[in-house]
């Protein structure tokens, strides 16, 4: 295990006083409701994505402004389309974590298949690490744990604000996989690459102005993409390789592609909105599946400052 990697929460004897109760309630419930049968569980998923768009409307449009922007040339009956299917799945994304964290791994690896992953171990056998460029699916939770079982995988970890929620966490996402970093530890994801370790990175979320240039992605011509990923492909001893986790009648299936080594462009502006295309491509396999609750979209340019979610 690297030097870098954050050390597991233990169990603490606080977690037992009331002010943990609500938490303790909450796990429960969704830790036997993990012993239904799996179709048992789509069906409250689905009542549960229902739900949400009656708890959670400014998400729900969120969702809805995201799907209209990134594809302009779809009608509005096809928006409605993929937005109501993406609320179901979005929906059951919260049993999905804890089927990610509590099943045992012989039902995990009933309800999973993998494509592509030869990939990996193409890679692999050149002694270098693989850089898992992973798209932010809403089932990602649960494919992280897949994921472990094939080739088990290192990748960047926030600590959750409440410390009975992180125990529950960590130790939930580190069952299949080798250990986690901070999300800010750019050194120790470099050093794993180099190590030969296969690393899992998000490309597709807007991190913010500082470490992003604007590029398109789908409709948006100006969109915010992390400058991060260019910086890992080119310093670390690495070959990239996007990954998508989708939905199947049984389950889930995760693939892998591979990457030109278009990463390594000197025009980062090129490189990035390439891979925008690329993972575009992977979101209209199954645009249902893709996590259009967060407001993609948030950071401006200078110059054109105004919100597109007013």
């Amino acid at each position: 295990m690297s030097q870098h990697s954050i050390k597991a929460p233990q169990f603490e004897a606080r977690f037992l006083l009331p002010h943990f109760w609500h938490v303790w309630l909450g796990a429960g419930v969704l830790y036997l409701i993990t012993w239904l049968p799996y179709r048992v569980i789509l069906l409250l998923g689905k009542g549960f994505g229902r739900l949400l768009g009656v708890l959670a409307p400014k998400r729900v449009a969120i969702a809805r402004r995201n799907i209209a922007l990134t594809f302009p040339e779809w009608s509005p009956q096809e928006v409605d389309r993929v937005f109501q299917m993406n609320i179901d799945r979005t929906g059951m994304a919260l049993f999905e974590t804890a089927m990610g964290w509590w099943w045992p791994d012989w039902r995990v690896k009933k309800h999973i298949t993998f494509q592509g992953f030869e990939h990996i171990d193409n890679i692999l056998a050149t002694g270098k690490g693989v850089f898992g460029l992973a798209l932010h699916n809403v089932n990602l939770e649960f494919a992280c744990r897949a994921i472990g079982y094939s080739h088990p995988s290192i990748a960047f970890y926030r600590k959750h604000n409440n410390p009975l929620m992180d125990y529950f966490q960590y130790h939930g996402r580190n069952r299949a996989n080798k250990y986690m970093i901070h999300k800010r530890n750019a050194k120790a994801l470099i050093e794993a690459l180099n190590e030969g370790e296969i690393g899992l990175y998000l490309p597709d979320q807007d991190y913010g102005a500082a470490q992003s240039i604007f590029v398109p992605f789908g409709g948006v011509e100006q969109t915010a993409t992390t400058t991060g990923t260019l910086m890992f492909a080119e310093r670390a001893n690495c070959e990239p390789v996007l990954i998508s986790s989708q939905y199947t009648k049984s389950g889930y299936t995760i693939k892998c592609y591979p990457v030109n080594n278009y990463l390594v462009d000197k025009d980062k502006e090129r490189a990035l909105t390439r891979l925008n295309e690329d993972l575009l491509t992977l979101i209209k396999e199954q645009p249902e599946s893709y996590l259009w609750m967060h407001k993609r979209f948030k950071t401006r340019p200078e110059s054109a400052p105004q919100s597109l979610y007013e």
